[in-house]
């Protein structure tokens, strides 16, 4: 029996209300910003009264917070699939396929990745049902490492300095989030080819590449290999 087989009528029309409120505020972002979302301009376009949508997300912040966790899960699943595409021992081919799949779905979605990635909304404070899926990319990233680590193919590049011993506590708290059996030299380094991978994607979307780079997939394709390279990551 499927999902929807199991359930009841009143569900199944409540679920595709909250799918078609979460289209509409999709466009919304689109076209008028985080800051421009209302809930009364997307019931007037569903033909729906305005305080009938409220029984759905009563406040703008839940509506922004259904579409952040939307947005989350949905590049972390991207980071996922491209993961599992490549072979188990490929430890750097799966971080380049993992760094494509970002980089893919912020240019296929790039109003949701301002979003979550972008400037933050004034006056909206992110709740903890935001936690796990921000993190499912990052747990997919630590994964490769780890994988790599436990295989010993991961290797300090030459003339870089250890990491600095005030980060330990932070490799700590990283190694026991999303990245277990990792060094501390490794997630620091981590640390900093993540933020790389994020800040070119960020790079070319918001615009700080035009009249500066035109061949923009091969050098996000030379960046993710040099931040492999810093990781430690055999190519």
């Amino acid at each position: 029996m499927s999902a929807n087989a199991g359930r009841t009528a009143r569900e199944r029309v409540r679920a595709e209300l909250i799918s078609e409120i979460l289209r509409i505020a999709r466009e919304q972002l689109a076209t008028e910003g985080a800051t421009g979302l209302s809930l009364r301009a997307i019931s007037r376009e569903m033909g729906m009264v305005s305080s009938a949508i409220y029984r759905y997300f009563p406040s703008r912040d839940e509506l922004l917070t259904a579409l952040i966790i939307e947005g989350y899960d949905a590049i972390g699943e991207a980071a996922e699939r491209a993961d599992a595409a490549v072979a188990r021992a490929d430890h750097f081919g799966r971080w380049l396929a993992l760094c494509r799949a970002v980089r893919q779905w912020a240019l296929a979605h790039p109003h949701q990745y301002a979003l979550l990635y972008g400037s933050p909304v004034p006056g909206y404070r992110a709740p903890q049902d935001t936690n796990d899926p921000a993190s499912r990319s990052a747990a997919t990233f630590g994964r490769i490492l780890a994988d790599a680590c436990r295989a010993g193919a991961v290797r300090r590049p030459e003339h870089l300095p250890p990491s600095p011993a005030e980060f330990g506590a932070d490799a700590a708290r990283i190694r026991a989030a999303v990245m277990p059996d990792v060094p501390d030299d490794v997630v620091a380094r981590a640390l900093a080819a993540w933020t790389g991978l994020f800040g070119a994607v960020s790079f070319e979307l918001f615009g700080q590449f035009n009249n500066v780079v035109t061949e923009r997939e091969a050098l996000f394709e030379h960046t993710a290999t040099c931040l492999g390279r810093l990781i430690g990551l055999p190519g």
